[in-house]
């Protein structure tokens, strides 16, 4: 069996690591993608044993987003023999507005297709090795990738945040320099005393400043 990851994080154990470990969490919520390899029926009975509960089964990839919407499982399995174009574009709108791990089982090994299945945010691509006593090591690791790329992406969110706050403060400090004639040093005070007058972070003040300023221009 060939299990490929999500390159976007560190290097993670192998699935043999897995093997001698708990199954994944009793009530893990499932929704399974039935794209074409029309084995559902022996994915179910595996998860069932496992103590999963499958939420739901769905043939049909445009019906991904709006099941995970409102049956919220905690894992996707896609079930295919070769994902189709219109599989993965759904995966990737998922995996944009509310991510979710997913596995995608497929018995299509060209590296092409792996790439595109990765790219749209598949956490385990897994060539030729739907064993049912393989499940539980497969959903492991991927439901750990997908927790790595998910804390490197809010980690990646929160420093673009941050300089984004850092550029708009300096553009604030701009702003008081010019329309009241301070130096960068009296212009930064003044930000920092109408924050804490306010109660509020650095970073707001200088949004507000930049805000005022553009309504007095329109």
């Amino acid at each position: 069996m060939r299990v490929t990851l999500s390159t976007n994080a560190a290097p993670m154990p192998a699935e043999s690591d897995f093997l001698s470990s708990n199954h994944p969490a009793p009530g893990l919520r499932v929704l399974l993608i039935d794209d074409g390899a029309h084995r559902s029926a022996l994915i179910s009975e595996e998860l069932a044993r496992l103590g999963c509960e499958v939420v739901g089964v769905i043939e049909q990839a445009p019906l991904i987003h709006d099941c995970v919407l409102r049956l919220q499982p905690d894992v996707v399995i896609v079930d295919s023999e070769s994902p189709t174009r219109d599989t993965l574009e759904n995966l990737a709108t998922l995996h944009e507005r509310m991510p979710r791990p997913v596995v995608l089982f497929s018995e299509d090994a060209g590296d092409d297709k792996m790439r595109r299945a990765l790219k749209a945010g598949v956490s385990a691509y897994v060539v030729a090795g739907l064993r049912p006593d393989r499940l539980a090591p497969v959903l492991q690791v991927a439901i750990a990738r997908f927790e790595q790329d998910l804390a490197l992406r809010q980690e990646l969110d929160r420093a673009q945040a941050q300089l984004a706050a850092r550029k708009n403060i300096e553009r604030a400090k701009g702003i008081l320099m010019s329309e009241l004639g301070l130096d960068e040093d009296a212009a930064y005070k003044r930000l920092r005393r109408l924050a804490m007058d306010r109660g509020v972070q650095l970073a707001e003040v200088a949004d507000r400043i930049i805000e005022a300023q553009a309504m007095l221009r329109l």
